[in-house]
């Protein structure tokens, strides 16, 4: 099973394809998210062995998942893969998320964590340089210390998530880059 809720991020930023992210690599269901690059609560199991297929339907509905009129939510799908939409709404969300990370690196008072891989981006900051830049509007919070992660956050530092998305400006990520440059 392959958890889809960032898949076209993941798609564009490995530069590959779906086959070469999915049933070529053994994936046999994947979940695909369209909810976290535009689409409005627009999920799709995908199934890969369709022997699996009656079994699916079965336990989609015990498991509480066969919504009324879900027709409607899933014809968001043809417009979302139409020209590639979904490909280039994930593609907008990498880019402003590299850009977000160039501008951290480029403050004094933060520091990635480590480099994005999509749109999410995870900087260290002092705690109090961070409400500063909450209060000056930033929305953003902090985030659990990941098993495994080898960098030093101090006693006056925390983790903080970012993350961008279809919908995020140049002129947003630009505001939070004057915001952490002081």
């Amino acid at each position: 099973h392959m958890d889809g809720a960032r898949f076209a991020n993941a798609l564009v930023a490995l530069e590959t394809t779906p086959a070469e992210m999915t049933w070529k690599r053994g994936v046999d269901i994947l979940s695909f998210g369209g909810t976290k690059n535009g689409c409005w609560c627009a999920e799709a199991i995908v199934l890969f062995d369709l022997d699996r297929a009656r079994e699916l339907a079965f336990l989609r509905k015990r498991a509480a998942q066969l919504f009324s009129k879900s027709r409607f939510v899933a014809a968001q799908f043809e417009a979302y893969f139409k020209d590639d939409l979904w490909l280039d709404t994930a593609r907008h969300a990498n880019l402003t998320a590299a850009r977000l990370a160039a501008l951290i690196e480029d403050s004094p008072s933060a520091r990635l964590a480590w480099l994005p891989q999509a749109n999410e981006v995870f900087a260290v900051m002092k705690k109090a340089e961070a409400e500063r830049v909450q209060l000056a509007g930033a929305a953003f919070y902090d985030w659990h210390k990941p098993h495994g992660f080898d960098g030093h956050i101090g006693e006056d530092e925390a983790l903080y998530r970012f993350v961008t998305s279809f919908a995020t400006t140049a002129e947003e990520v630009d505001r939070f880059g004057q915001l952490v440059a002081g």
